[in-house]
């Protein structure tokens, strides 16, 4: 199942006493990348981390987000949702049928 995760920061975050942390999480998001539960990472116009995420259930992907250390030490949290494929070419193909 292909879900959608937005992290949000749980408060004001002072990165550069993060650094630590912050190298945990790159290894942490490298391991789940490895492991093939993230497929793609990005960043937002507002700097919030975009992630898309392969996993069996909504539950599944936000414990494995909750692995991150942001996430661990209550700095950031992440809305996830599920993705569903886009079923519009279907209105193409009908039409080029008739």
């Amino acid at each position: 199942m292909k879900l959608l995760a937005i992290e949000q920061e749980t408060s004001a975050i002072n990165w550069n006493e993060e650094s630590e942390t912050l190298i945990n999480e790159s290894y942490q998001v490298y391991h789940l990348f490895q492991e093939g539960v993230i497929r793609d990472i990005n960043y937002n116009e507002n700097e919030n981390t975009v992630i898309i995420l392969e996993c069996s259930s909504k539950e599944e992907a936000l414990k494995k987000l909750s692995t991150l250390p942001l996430v661990k030490a209550g700095l950031t949290s992440f809305e996830v949702v599920k993705l569903r494929p886009y079923t519009g070419f279907d209105r193409i193909t009908r039409k080029s049928l008739a």
